[in-house]
């Protein structure tokens, strides 16, 4: 018996019915020969992590562009703790942590520089919508591996596809773990960023809201993660109690009314947006300026320039913008 079959017969005595088994999965687009040492869910995993997109989260914004400061959130440190949220979650709950995991990691893959403004940018350019979920879905689907993607499972996929709240359920619980995860990571780390910025004061957050979460950081994390196992144990779907759903929903209300719209912290929004259409056309006009794997294919131009901006970094952007559309400076001999 192999170190995967372990783990697999772990699972069938350790996961709740409701739980996705690794052996049970409706597996990949294209079949591989099972890993020795880890299960589906367990690779997919690991192939995100050593991804180059995950390696480009590190780099690009959360709500601040470009900040100065070290400990402001960036897309990447969302990443984690979005899964770390997550696993907490599945964990208590018993379901497959490594399914919740992978999920977690993978579900922001596809986002553009500087933020949701970037969708914002794309949105009038490309053939179709631009939506975060479905790029960071085809970053592991075709872009990632130079072309071949990531070979992921259904369940993985599944779950990143589905991690935004416009898109339908995911498939598995754990995939609806990860997306009530997502909205608890940056809907309280966005309250410390803001806080950290000065842009609120923590007499500014709406006092029902503490009453019920609580008044700091880690306390409203803290209730937000048990209400969910307590709600959702024994149950064929992830809940949260009327009471504490209101008081997330209405914390994120006022981070859009105080932080997301018209804050010093979105001055510079403009800007970005015009950075990245001015690229988009660049390219659309330049092809041949782009990498190669960008160049030709068979799909329309305007969806493979979107593929290569959206997935810059904010300070590659600013570096592109600047060779295509600054002058030089040139220093003459004295």
């Amino acid at each position: 018996m192999t170190v995967r079959e372990e783990i697999e017969r772990l699972e069938e005595s350790w996961l709740s019915p409701q739980a996705v088994r690794s052996r049970e999965s409706r597996g990949r687009e294209r079949e591989e020969r099972p890993d020795p040492l880890r299960t589906c869910f367990m690779r997919d995993r690991d192939r995100i992590i050593h991804s180059k997109a995950f390696r480009r989260l590190k780099h690009k914004t959360q709500v601040f562009l470009a900040p100065e400061g070290d400990h402001y959130r960036t897309r990447l440190t969302h990443t984690l703790e979005v899964s770390q949220i997550s696993r907490t979650i599945a964990r208590a709950l018993r379901l497959n942590e490594d399914l919740t995991e992978a999920i977690a990691l993978g579900h922001d893959l596809g986002h553009t520089p500087f933020g949701h403004m970037g969708e914002e940018a794309f949105r009038e350019l490309t053939p179709r919508p631009f939506r975060h979920n479905e790029q960071s879905l085809r970053v592991v689907e075709k872009l990632e591996y130079n072309g071949k993607g990531l070979n992921l499972t259904y369940e993985v996929r599944d779950g990143i596809l589905n991690h935004t709240g416009s898109s339908p359920m995911p498939a598995t619980l754990e995939g609806r773990v990860v997306r009530i995860a997502d909205r608890i990571a940056y809907v309280n780390h966005d309250v410390d960023d803001a806080m950290r910025a000065g842009i609120i004061g923590a007499s500014d957050l709406p006092a029902s809201t503490l009453e019920v979460l609580g008044r700091y950081h880690s306390e409203r994390i803290d209730t937000l993660v048990k209400d969910m196992v307590e709600m959702s144990r024994g149950q064929e779907d992830i809940r949260q109690s009327p009471q504490v759903a209101e008081a997330l929903d209405e914390l994120r209300d006022f981070l859009f009314q105080r932080v997301y719209v018209g804050s010093v912290a979105k001055l510079e929004e403009d800007k970005a947006v015009q950075v990245l259409r001015s690229l988009f056309r660049f390219y659309l006009e330049n092809p041949q300026e782009m990498p190669e794997e960008f160049r030709e294919g068979d799909e329309d131009l305007r969806v493979r320039v979107c593929d290569y901006v959206a997935g810059m970094t904010d300070r590659y952007a600013m570096r592109k913008y600047q060779e295509n559309f600054l002058p030089r400076v040139w220093v003459g001999e004295l």
